[in-house]
Formats: C-alpha cells, sequence, structure tokens
C-alpha cells in the first residue's frame, strides 16, 4: 500500500510538471501570436507592396530585427514604427534597405510585374489580392523574386516570364512553394 505522504508527492509533481509545460506552450503561443502581429503590421503598413520585401526576425524575445528592401524611405520608418508599438517588443532594428532611384529599375519593375501577372496568365491570381504572394525587388537591373507559390510550377512560370523581360541582367528565384 502506497503511504498518503507518497501519494500527496506525486500529486505534486504531476501538477509542477503540467504547469511548467503550459507556462511552455503560453510562451510559445505569445511568440507565434507576436510575429503574427509583426507580419500583419508590415502587410498592412500603406506603404508596403509588390516591389517591397521586409523579413522579420527575433534577436531576443523583444529585439525585433527588419530586414529586406523597399523603394521609398517613408516605408522604412514607418514599418519600423509600427512593429516598435507592438506589445512586448522592446527594440527594434532597422536593417531595411531603400532602393536607389533608377528610372532604368521602375521600367524593368513595371515591365517584370507585367510579365508574371498578365491578364489570363497562369499567375493572374496571385495578383487577384490586396498584397500579391509574389514580390519583385529591383536593383541596378537585377531582379529578385520573393513570396510564396503554390507549386514549383508557378515558381519557374515566374522565373522565366522575369528572365525574359528586356534590360533584366539576372533573376535571382527566392519563392517558396507552399507546404499542402
Amino acid at each position: 500500500m502506497i503511504s498518503p505522504i507518497r501519494v500527496y508527492c506525486l500529486m505534486l509533481v504531476i501538477l509542477l510538471a503540467g504547469s511548467l509545460m503550459a507556462s511552455t506552450l503560453d510562451a510559445r503561443a505569445a511568440v507565434r501570436t507576436q510575429a503574427d502581429e509583426i507580419r500583419h503590421q508590415i502587410v498592412m503598413s500603406p506603404y508596403y507592396g509588390v516591389f517591397d520585401w521586409i523579413d522579420a526576425q527575433y534577436q531576443s524575445r523583444a529585439v525585433v530585427v527588419l530586414r529586406g528592401q523597399v523603394r521609398e524611405p517613408y516605408a522604412k520608418s514607418d514599418i519600423a514604427s509600427r512593429i516598435g508599438k507592438i506589445e512586448g517588443v522592446a527594440k527594434v532594428v532597422n536593417e531595411i534597405e531603400v532602393m536607389p532611384v533608377s528610372p532604368s529599375d521602375d521600367r524593368i519593375r513595371v515591365a517584370t510585374y507585367r510579365a508574371i501577372f498578365r491578364y489570363n496568365g497562369p499567375l493572374f491570381r496571385y495578383a487577384n489580392t490586396v498584397n500579391p504572394s509574389i514580390h519583385i525587388i529591383v536593383k541596378n537591373g537585377r531582379v529578385t523574386l520573393k513570396g510564396v507559390v503554390a507549386d514549383s510550377g508557378d515558381r519557374q512560370l515566374a522565373y522565366f516570364a522575369a528572365r525574359y523581360v528586356p534590360g533584366v541582367f539576372e533573376v535571382n528565384n527566392d519563392l517558396t512553394v507552399k507546404k499542402s
């Protein structure tokens, strides 16, 4: 027969283990919720569009590092300001690059957009959202495709559409395929 003291100790160990697991799950859920809020604030910025790309990474739980490229300097400051107002974010390290002003790059941006998202084309469905899932970054005639597509065929179609735009020197295809 088990003594009442052993039963009490066993119950106490089970309760402590359960509360430790619950606090760990709560911390993970808080980080996920904070990460979702950071992504939401980036996407909801009125200055963030198809020609911009920003990644947010944690250095520690309260420090967020922003990296990426934007076309306008006010987009950089607006997004950093929005992230700084999120509960639990103590510091924002803003490493966002503002792309240089270039009429040639602007022409390539528009031509690449039209080539990828042409009406009734196979990739047009990606352009039908407020923030398309394919982003086009152009710097000095070099195009980088960022974002998420449904399958590897769409990834290749976007690459070839961008590759044959006049004036493009190089295309980096950083599109990822959505896991089903």
